[in-house]
């Protein structure tokens, strides 16, 4: 009985390892997070581990006080594990780059991180 259990045990923890690695996880940014920028960005930029569903991916842009800004997400450009979007010349100040896409396994994945233009 316990060589069961340690088996059904041994399979349910290989099945959890396994569908964890399928998710989309953020590998980088531009800008990337935390960064002081001198100039205001035209492109938001960010690449994942793996091919996302582009047209079922969001990239929101929020300023210090919430309030949201306009991103036009290129749906069609580059590599498939690439999310980018332009952007309006950004004012100085803290802004938040908000993410949300959708993996290859079919889960929805989000996250968030912040940048300073300061000229």
């Amino acid at each position: 009985m316990t060589a069961r259990w340690a088996i059904l045990a041994g399979a349910l923890v290989l099945a959890v390892a396994g569908s964890a690695r399928a998710h989309s996880l953020l590998l980088e940014s531009a800008p990337g997070a935390g960064a002081v920028l001198a100039a205001s960005p035209r492109e938001l930029s960010l690449r994942f581990n793996n091919r996302i569903e582009k047209k079922l991916s969001t990239i929101r842009l929020r300023d210090e006080h919430g309030a949201a800004r306009a991103v036009t997400v290129l749906v069609a450009d580059g590599p498939v594990d690439w999310l980018k979007g332009t952007v309006d010349a950004l004012p100085a100040g803290a802004w938040r780059v908000e993410w949300r896409v959708l993996s290859t396994d079919g889960h929805v994945v989000s996250g968030s991180f912040s940048f300073r233009v300061a000229p």
